[in-house]
């Protein structure tokens, strides 16, 4: 077996490079995963308590009932709606109302008499991201109002220990450095695994791959043709998300290395890539590779610690997914990112990443050659 000609799998990449920009539609989608996709998942998600939708019943009509009214206000809350105790239910089984707010007669009186009055809050828990955070947010406030009409001022109860909070790496707590950079690193992963896929299915569907079968080619030329023309069109792809979008559009700032994190970009493109390969090689047409593609990529998004942290999954889960390069790409990316570490930091993802490529490589080579053998 001769070694891999370089320039052989130079000219087959410069190939794929050809067959992709004659692709407009694989064009469009890696242009809006690198552009609008990563524009709207930083912007689309509200931070927290965002104009949450709040009716009250005001059945007391003292002062009371009246401030606590109005301490709700923009931008955690539209500007409350009255409405009557008839109009409560069908509110809350429409979905005009998140909350409902229930003010008893006589409110103020039973509170100056110290009789321990119950105010009721009618919560809509389907709207999860609003319900557990703005009900706690709504007892606060009651509770504040009430306690400071009593007091007749307002008064901070003196601890006897002080908490001082220091926000790392997000100051300001904002959920765009987070949606948007989380993006592109999953990005990373899907495009890559489909870009390569999708262009050994094509060339089977096509009968471009019998071509090269003819040709003084072996099959780990035409492989590794594939894994850096389509590695570094997505590594293009996200260097330009990450200044352009990222850095120029929502002024989000980035803690760490760009080139060490385009380093860790590449080694991880090296296993997707070759991920993608081996699953184009078990799918016989396009159809079965979706199929395939969202079986693979679903576990692979969900369980890497990208959206949850890894630390509140099962242990099993935690141990399985070791074995996945995205778990490692997600968690030196994060630390590059967000908290600007280097190459000592690192270091360990790195070479997971690489070991992790290398068997993944072989495998799809192996498998295949068997395929090139049985259409051969």
């Amino acid at each position: 077996m001769r070694a891999p000609s370089f320039a052989n799998i130079f000219r087959l990449g410069i190939k794929e490079l050809w067959s992709l920009v004659r692709d407009p539609m694989m064009l469009v989608l890696i242009v809006y995963t690198f552009s609008l996709s990563i524009y709207v998942a930083a912007t689309a998600m509200p931070e927290g308590m965002h104009n949450a939708s709040i009716a009250i019943v005001d059945e007391d009509g003292s002062p009371l009932s009246a401030r606590i009214v109005s301490s709700f206000y923009p931008p955690h809350f539209i500007t409350p709606r009255m409405i009557t105790l008839s109009e409560m239910d069908a509110g809350m089984d429409n979905g005009a109302f998140t909350f409902v707010l229930d003010i008893p007669p006589n409110f103020q009186r039973d509170v100056l008499a110290g009789a321990n009055p119950t105010a009721q809050l009618n919560v809509d828990a389907t709207r999860m991201s609003q319900a557990f955070t703005g009900s706690g947010y709504i007892q606060q406030i009651v509770v504040g109002e009430v306690n400071e009409f009593v007091q007749r001022h307002r008064a901070s109860t003196p601890m006897p220990a002080d908490l001082t909070l220091r926000m790392r790496f997000n100051p300001n707590l904002e959920h765009a450095w987070f949606g948007a950079l989380m993006e592109i690193i999953n990005n990373v992963t899907m495009l890559s695994i489909i870009l390569t896929g999708a262009a050994l299915i094509r060339e089977r569907e096509h009968g471009t791959i019998e071509h090269l079968l003819v040709m003084p080619v072996t099959p780990g030329e035409i492989m590794l043709a594939k894994v850096w023309s389509m590695g570094l069109v997505v590594a293009l792809a996200a260097l330009s998300a990450l200044v352009f979008v990222v850095q120029g559009a929502l002024h989000i700032p980035v803690q760490g290395s760009l080139a060490l994190f385009m380093l860790v970009t590449l080694l991880h493109l090296f296993a997707t890539t070759s991920m993608g390969i081996f699953l184009a090689t078990l799918a016989r047409s396009m159809p079965q590779f979706g199929m395939l593609l969202v079986l693979v990529l679903v576990p692979l998004q969900l369980l890497s610690g990208g959206m949850t942290p890894r630390e509140s999954m099962p242990a099993l889960v935690q141990n399985l997914m070791l074995a996945a390069p995205t778990t490692h790409f997600v968690t030196a990316a994060q630390a590059i990112l967000y908290r600007g570490a280097g190459l000592e930091v690192v270091w360990p993802q790195l070479l997971a990443i690489g070991v992790i490529g290398s068997v993944l490589f072989a495998t799809a080579l192996a498998r295949f050659r068997k395929t090139l053998s049985q259409m051969a």
